[in-house]
């Protein structure tokens, strides 16, 4: 609940979200010893998240500053909803970074190059007419140093399942 905020002054408030930036990033984070007499351990928890939280979602939905007060409105008044906003407008590009260095880091795979052929399957041995398209996709995938192809062969239908999840990565990616 970032309500909790409220009960300490706009200084120290600005100091302590600067801190919490500093944790979301893999520095060091803010110290409950520092804030024990403000806080119980439960309300320092909740506070940590609720932050951590606000600054992550602000970020990754690339809000804008009415709907970041808008989600700050049980702060109050003194400007403790003005010191978040600007701690998050000033280190947005940095919380981004981090954001981004985690999804990254889900895998260590990485596409290095990739190929494909289109082919036309004229029969098989089921059928002895079948004039199917057919699409021969060869990818080098760089894993932990090591370069491992991986081949896929896939008719129309596959190919627009997998353009079609292309495309929709690449919408996610760009909101």
């Amino acid at each position: 609940m970032v309500v909790l905020l409220s009960r300490l002054p706009v200084a120290d408030s600005l100091k302590l979200c600067h801190r919490v930036v500093d944790g979301l990033c893999g520095r060091q984070p803010p110290c409950r010893g520092d804030y024990s007499a403000t806080w119980s351990l439960e309300e320092w928890l909740e506070l940590l998240s609720s932050l951590t939280a606000l600054f992550r979602l602000a970020v990754g939905n690339n809000s804008s500053d009415e709907e970041v007060l808008a989600g700050l409105s049980g702060v109050g008044s003194g400007g403790h909803a003005d010191t978040v906003l600007s701690v998050l407008r000033a280190r947005e590009e940095e919380i981004r970074r981090a954001l981004l260095d985690r999804t990254n880091s889900i895998s260590t795979a990485t596409l290095q190059d990739f190929d494909w052929q289109l082919k036309l399957a004229l029969s098989s041995d089921k059928i002895s007419s079948l004039h199917t398209p057919l699409l021969s996709l060869s990818l080098d995938v760089r894993e932990d140093g090591a370069l491992r192809p991986v081949t896929m062969e896939m008719n129309r239908d596959e190919l627009n399942t997998l353009i079609n999840s292309l495309e929709a990565a690449n919408k996610v990616d760009r909101h």
